[in-house]
């Protein structure tokens, strides 16, 4: 299962992710060797972020045009070739945050400038598609009320999006999502759900786009589990 999950800051994708790699333990027997989810500035590293406070700050005075260099040789990095060799890969955010956010936040991959994120998004997905022409792309969305009350519940340090542009931030999810290449995409509306309830609409709308080695772990994961072994 390939999968890179994309939304707003606080819509779950995070949470969605953890869940999905239960159910892979549970129904295939295996999970992500690694859940990469380290792309909205200023945690850009580690699984997760393991960053100090002073390499955030550091990264955060840093000028645009480094910013957009770091971003675009880690993505370009972590879509190598050799990245998909193994059946299994997440990511979180990856190339859809950092076109959502580069812009808005950060001041680099304006429309019409050098590395212009709208052509490089493509750029991306195209190395990405020659070899997993199974990858998924899943939007996970909630209201912006729903938004709010999770970054007042409990706010994230160095958070990206401001609370008076939640509406703005999700509608360029919606429209990057939109324009993306990937064609495998479905969306989880986390709205008022609970974990488990976010889970079983993944499993829901993953399974036809679930690849034969999928089907084939969850049949002999099945079979093991009924027999004991």
């Amino acid at each position: 299962m390939r999968i890179i999950l994309a939304g707003c800051e606080y819509s779950g994708t995070t949470t969605l992710s953890q869940s999905i790699d239960d159910w892979m333990q549970e129904n295939m027997g295996c999970r992500f060797s690694l859940i990469h989810d380290h792309w909205k500035i200023p945690h850009t590293s580690g699984h997760p972020d393991d960053t100090t406070q002073d390499e955030q700050n550091f990264l955060l005075k840093s000028t645009p045009k480094l910013m957009e260099m770091h971003q675009r040789h880690s993505i370009y990095y972590h879509i190598q070739a050799a990245t998909w060799d193994r059946p299994d890969w997440m990511a979180i955010g990856l190339h859809i945050d950092d076109s959502v956010y580069g812009p808005m936040y950060f001041g680099y991959g304006l429309p019409g400038t050098s590395h212009d994120r709208l052509l490089d998004m493509h750029r991306m997905e195209r190395s990405m598609l020659r070899f997993a022409d199974d990858l998924v792309l899943v939007k996970v969305t909630a209201t912006p009320e729903t938004i709010k009350e999770r970054m007042e519940k409990s706010p994230h340090p160095n958070q990206v999006i401001k609370k008076n542009e939640i509406e703005k931030v999700i509608s360029k999810f919606d429209e990057l999502v939109n324009w993306s290449l990937i064609p495998n995409k479905i969306t989880v509306d986390t709205t008022s759900k609970k974990k488990k309830e976010s889970l079983r609409e993944f499993t829901t709308l993953i399974r036809p786009y679930l690849t034969d080695t999928d089907r084939s772990r969850i049949f002999a994961h099945k079979a093991f589990k009924i027999s004991g072994i």
